[in-house]
């Protein structure tokens, strides 16, 4: 019994170096994302923090903020998504598919 319980303490130490560097590993990593195709650019990393963001001249009209920012909302919400798709990939791949709450 006590010998299961060291093999699984070891799994366990083992998987949270794994997951460790797998954080560090994901925190670099960049995706890009459009809306409204293309006029609106986001690249952001898998902290889900936006590092860029472009916006095409045409879609830039004072007398139309409102499609403005709906281009916006839109590309935001898309690239967090894709993000957070990225890092449950991830982490699963290294859990092995267990949810393990708080992690990311």
């Amino acid at each position: 019994m006590a010998k299961k319980m060291n093999n699984l303490m070891k799994q366990a130490q083992q998987m949270q170096q794994k997951m460790s560097t797998l954080q560090k590993e994901l925190e670099s990593r960049e995706m890009e994302t459009s809306s409204g195709g293309g006029m609106v650019k986001i690249k952001i990393n898998g902290k889900q923090e936006i590092l860029e963001l472009i916006l095409d001249k045409e879609c830039v009209d004072p007398n139309d903020v409102e499609s403005l920012e709906e281009l916006l909302t839109t590309a935001v919400n898309q690239a967090v998504r894709e993000s957070n798709e990225m890092v449950s990939s991830a982490m699963s791949k290294v859990t092995g598919g267990l949810s393990i709450p708080g992690l990311f």
